[in-house]
């Protein structure tokens, strides 16, 4: 049996599990499971695939996706880029394991992002500076669409919430959230941004996916803003992940 699994900190409800486990039995794949490993602390990752060597991929998240790479071998040009890891593949010969790093997150947002966008679609502001957006950065960087990014505090050159007024959200169409803010169960809350300046030239885009329609979302389209959730960002992404698992079986 080949095994695959998702590490992270905390880890609840798992969208991957799912996904893989569902997808495993509705294609009639018998010989690969995939389950949840749980580790609070990074250095307790290569006890896992040293002392098992049925291991042959992972998915890493929050809030391992930086740390995880110093256990890793080689990195694809995404995750170099990006400096943030989301799956991985366990490579074995006789005497030695060595991983390899990827990050398809990038892959299922560009995916996803670009049949939305037209031509006025040329500049993005990004909510957040986290994890969550290295991905969004890069791939707005490859597509050209310039962004500015908003943060709770103003360092870098962010730009603060407090800052956002009607010209900032009209001269930027894209806006995308990658805080958690909205996230069930706290679906009462979303960005603190001028949402009456949007209008039906704007793109919303959130990463969230449960609830469907975010608060943030919401708002956008009482506006009459596009809007676009993470759910196929998300189908995306996994689906890239076991092409890339299923090169190394």
């Amino acid at each position: 049996m080949i095994k695959l699994g998702l590490i992270g900190f905390p880890l609840g409800h798992s969208f991957s599990k799912n996904y893989y486990l569902s997808k495993f039995e509705d294609e009639e794949i018998n010989d690969v499971n995939y389950d949840l490993y749980s580790l609070e602390n990074i250095n307790q990752f290569p006890s896992l695939f040293l002392n098992d060597n049925r291991f042959r991929g992972f998915n890493v998240t929050i809030p391992h996706k930086q740390t995880v790479m110093g256990f890793i071998d080689d990195l694809s040009i995404e995750a170099k880029e990006i400096g943030a890891v989301n799956c991985i593949t366990v490579h074995r010969s006789e005497d030695k394991v060595s991983l390899k790093g990827y990050n398809t997150d990038a892959f299922g947002f560009e995916t996803s992002l670009t049949p939305l966008l037209t031509p006025q679609h040329n500049r993005a502001l990004v909510l957040g500076n986290g994890g969550a957006a290295k991905a969004i950065l890069y791939t707005f960087e490859k597509l050209g669409i310039p962004y500015t990014i908003v943060s709770r505090s103003k360092t870098n050159g962010h730009l603060t919430y407090e800052q956002l007024n009607e010209d900032l959200i009209s001269s930027h169409p894209i806006i995308v959230n990658c805080t958690p803010l909205g996230t069930f169960p706290n679906i009462e809350e979303c960005p603190q941004i001028p949402y009456e300046y949007i209008s039906n030239r704007h793109l919303l885009y959130d990463l969230i996916y449960n609830p469907v329609e975010t608060l943030f979302l919401q708002k956008g389209r009482s506006q009459n803003a596009i809007t676009k959730n993470g759910h196929e960002m998300l189908i995306l992404q996994a689906e890239k992940n076991w092409q890339i698992w299923k090169d190394n079986f």
